[in-house]
């Protein structure tokens, strides 16, 4: 194997720092968020096929794929382009799809979460083809959709429809360039409670479903206390997130109340625990409310539905594995010093990839976590810049790794 050009890739990774940040300033001045991507695709369809890249296709859920090279080993590196809304626009202090940039950071919807990743790793395409690093391998770009809809969906449809299984998956969620080996698990519940409506004059001759609700509130908030812990993944954790009710006006009694559930699964859990805890609460069984687990079924932008339960495994990969072992490599050999490497606290399109096919993911992103669905959301140009120059070389580093 070619040694790899490790000065040489952070040069080049530089000297494109202002075509990365073009390209993401026009991502996150198109609305793209989950279902309405189309037009965020086409234009990263136009930025691959323009610094080279050997295939570009979408594919029938609106994915676009992008190929460099012909060998062997099939290593891919994904991103989600789609965002979330904007929330309240007062609490912005620019225009969250004009963006704005200074010498160190870009701002705008998706610029850590993340678009960023998305034009690090165009780049450092171009990085491969300008410096002859082609090898043994073929490396996939995945700009991925609905994934904050539905994490995982998207790469679910990937390998489940398209049949494609790569060895590894880098996923550029944002890290602050720092390596993640896992994350924990979610699911979405719904608790559902019924009664009988009557005149709000007189209460008694019906049966409040909001009040049945109320005891079943508390003893959930209660269960949040006592929920299992992992060394390295933390505590799982259950929280309220929605509260729905029906009644046939507000002089009358509420005939029914339901409640949507955010629960973070650590290692060690499984959704089939997680609703039988919830359905043994003393307050569930008197109430006799149902619990159940929420399904999604919204058209992707090319009008494809497919279907899945609202559930998205815990996963991680040890610490001891090729490709923590890859990206810390390369990191040394790129930067002269150790990554950190940790988790995530949020859920990414891993729970799909290694949490139901068992395909290794490793995290390495630009931008912060806290960035995410924040107003004022920003990335660090300079993360750009490094991550671009690590997916550039972590194929060749994998395949060295490879041989030890």
């Amino acid at each position: 194997m070619t040694k790899i050009p490790f000065s040489d890739i952070v040069a080049k990774a530089e000297h494109y720092k202002a075509d990365m940040t073009r390209f993401l300033r026009d991502m996150i001045a198109i609305p793209s968020e989950s279902c309405d991507e189309k037009r965020v695709v086409h234009r990263i369809k136009e930025e691959m096929e323009k610094v080279g890249f050997d295939k570009v296709e979408i594919d029938p859920m609106g994915n676009i794929l992008g190929y460099i090279g012909h060998g062997p080993h099939l290593i891919a590196m994904d991103a989600h382009i789609d965002t979330v809304g904007i929330g309240n626009i007062k609490n912005w202090d620019f225009d969250p799809y004009k963006g704005m940039e200074d010498d160190e950071i870009i701002g705008g919807r998706g610029s850590s979460d993340q678009e960023g990743g998305m034009a690090s790793m165009v780049y450092a395409g171009k990085i491969i083809k300008d410096l002859g690093l082609e090898g043994d391998y073929t490396l996939l770009v995945t700009g991925t959709v609905q994934e904050e809809d539905c994490d995982g969906l998207c790469w679910q449809y990937i390998i489940e429809q398209s049949k494609i299984r790569p060895e590894f998956v880098v996923s550029t969620e944002p890290t602050d360039c720092q390596i993640y080996r896992g994350q924990r698990g979610r699911m979405e519940i719904r608790v559902d409670v019924h009664g009988v409506s009557c005149h709000g004059s007189a209460p008694e001759r019906g049966d409040n479903a909001i009040f049945k609700m109320g005891p079943i509130l508390g003893e959930l908030q209660e269960l949040n206390n006592h929920l299992k812990y992992d060394d390295f993944l933390g505590k799982g954790t259950l929280t309220v997130s929605e509260i729905f009710f029906t009644s046939p006006s507000r002089c009358a009694v509420a005939d029914s109340c339901a409640v949507s559930i955010d629960r973070r699964l650590t290692w060690g859990e499984s959704w089939e625990n997680a609703l039988e805890e919830i359905r043994a609460l003393p307050a569930v069984k008197a109430a006799k409310a149902t619990v159940s687990m929420y399904n999604y079924e919204r058209p992707a932008w090319t009008g494809l539905v497919y279907p899945t339960e609202c559930y998205f495994p815990t996963w991680k990969v040890e610490e001891d594995h090729i490709t923590v072992k890859t990206l810390s490599q390369a990191y040394q050999g790129l930067f002269n010093k150790d990554p950190v490497v940790d988790k995530w606290t949020f859920s990414t399109n891993g729970v799909s990839i290694m949490g139901r096919h068992g395909i290794p993911v490793i995290g390495f992103g630009p931008g912060k976590e806290p960035e995410a669905h924040a107003p004022n959301e920003k990335t660090w140009k300079a993360h750009l810049v490094t991550c671009a120059a690590m997916y550039a070389a972590i194929p060749l580093m994998y395949l060295a790794e490879r041989k030890h």
